[in-house]
């Protein structure tokens, strides 16, 4: 059994609701959310909080680390994505294009490039590297929220509201729609939040967050439900799927949780 099932740390944020969690890119480290305006550093292995960045005007929503893990990019209710030295903590970037809520963030892989995702309907694209307080780019093909970014090498998909998502791919500019009709996963709940859901580093299963005080992890292929994960508030808002190993982690009011699965060399709670 190669997907987590057991519960092996909670971590007390102590930042409001968490909006998001995220592991960094070698899955070292997690990144909390907060809607007191904070970004929390972690090691969720050790449930130690390594370092806390401030100076958002607002609910913090989405953040990202870059491959290098220098900088920190978020964004949020203030409408705004700002960018953080990691070991400082200093604030490095502050960019204000968007006309809603910023829902998602991601660097390119070279980190030269920050995207983000907005309510207004907007992705757009800054220059990481100047000090220009334009976007570079603006893509506004979706009809509705942009929900979701994520980057792989010379491609960007972006999830929308209008329940479709677009690949645009770098190299030839050019734009493709796909509608989310595969493979279906019905038995957790959504209806009222925004749900993150996350394909486990072994690719055979995609977690997600519920309404109904639970995380479920499904067969990607079958739908099948392989592990129900009970959680005590309500609302699970977020998962982050450990790049490297089958761990999860998982976001519900204040908490954090990291679950493994059976046997695994982390000791269960």
């Amino acid at each position: 059994m190669d997907f987590p099932s057991e519960r092996a740390k909670s971590i007390d944020c102590k930042q409001g609701a968490v909006r998001a969690v995220r592991y960094n890119v070698d899955g070292n480290y997690c990144l909390s959310c907060g809607s007191d305006k904070t970004v929390k550093l972690w090691n969720p292995l050790t449930s130690t909080l390594l370092k806390t960045y401030t100076g958002t005007g607002n609910e913090v929503f989405d953040a990202q680390s870059s491959s290098d893990n220098a900088q920190i990019v978020c964004g949020g209710a203030d409408r705004a994505v700002t960018v953080f030295d990691v070991e400082t903590g200093k604030q490095l970037r502050r960019w204000r294009g968007h006309g809603a809520r910023v829902n998602a963030v991601a660097f390119n892989e070279e980190s030269s490039i920050v995207f983000s995702g907005s309510m207004d309907g907007t992705m757009q694209a800054w220059d990481n590297r100047s000090r220009s307080e334009k976007a570079i780019q603006m893509f506004t093909e979706s009809t509705d929220g942009i929900l979701s970014i994520d980057i792989n090498k010379h491609e960007i998909v972006a999830g929308s509201a209008d329940c479709s998502y677009r690949i645009y791919n770098i190299r030839d500019g050019m734009a493709r729609i796909g509608f989310l009709l595969n493979t279906t996963y019905k038995s957790h709940k959504n209806g009222e939040y925004k749900i993150d859901n996350a394909i486990l580093s072994n690719c055979e299963y995609v977690a997600t967050g519920s309404e109904d005080s639970s995380a479920y992890i499904y067969n990607l292929i079958t739908g099948e439900v392989a592990v129900k994960l009970p959680h005590t508030s309500k609302v699970v808002h977020s998962v982050a799927a450990n790049p490297k190993k089958p761990h999860l982690l998982t976001a519900a009011g204040q908490m954090l949780f990291l679950w493994v699965p059976k046997n695994d060399e982390i000791v269960v709670e």
